[in-house]
């Protein structure tokens, strides 16, 4: 399956809310294994959502430590425990920022033939679901940040050019 290029942070389809998935044909399949094979496609790449290949549906993939898998529309309910830890963006590559998530998730949606599929998820991986689902709603992890420091993000993550 082909990487496909990743869209950056100043992209307006990151911004745009995806589509629920009304279909589970031959043509998702072939967005969900792009979207694996791009996740894949570099080092540090935990998580990947549909926008971020330019695909407007609500689709999700991650990976980490020995957990992958993907989601079709879903639907998170989170803890109340929260933690703050450094998030990074495939579509901000190599900034970090500190950003308070909830530590625990259960993450409910579809695999790609339309299968119920639950993820239960803790720390890393929660953070990881969190932020791909973010995505799908067209919010991107800067958002959550208060003014003064998402400005100093933007600073630091808006590409050169």
């Amino acid at each position: 399956m082909t990487v496909r290029p990743i869209h950056l942070f100043d992209d307006p389809v990151l911004r745009s809310v995806a589509a629920p998935v009304r279909d589970f044909d031959r043509e998702l399949r072939g967005v969900v294994k792009a979207l694996i094979a791009t996740m894949r496609g570099g080092p540090g790449r935990a998580g990947l959502a549909a926008p971020q290949i330019g695909v407007p549906l609500r689709v999700v993939a991650y990976a980490y430590e020995g957990r992958s898998g993907h989601l079709v529309n879903p639907r998170l309910e989170l803890s109340e425990r929260r933690v703050t830890a450094d998030e990074a963006c495939l579509s901000a590559p190599g900034v970090w920022w500190p950003l308070e998530r909830s530590y625990m998730v259960v993450a409910r949606g579809r695999d790609m033939f339309g299968k119920p599929a639950t993820v239960r998820a803790l720390g890393v991986l929660a953070r990881v679901l969190q932020h791909e689902v973010d995505h799908l709603d067209g919010v991107l992890f800067s958002d959550h940040l208060e003014a003064g420091e998402r400005e100093r993000f933007l600073a630091v993550a808006r590409p050169s050019g």
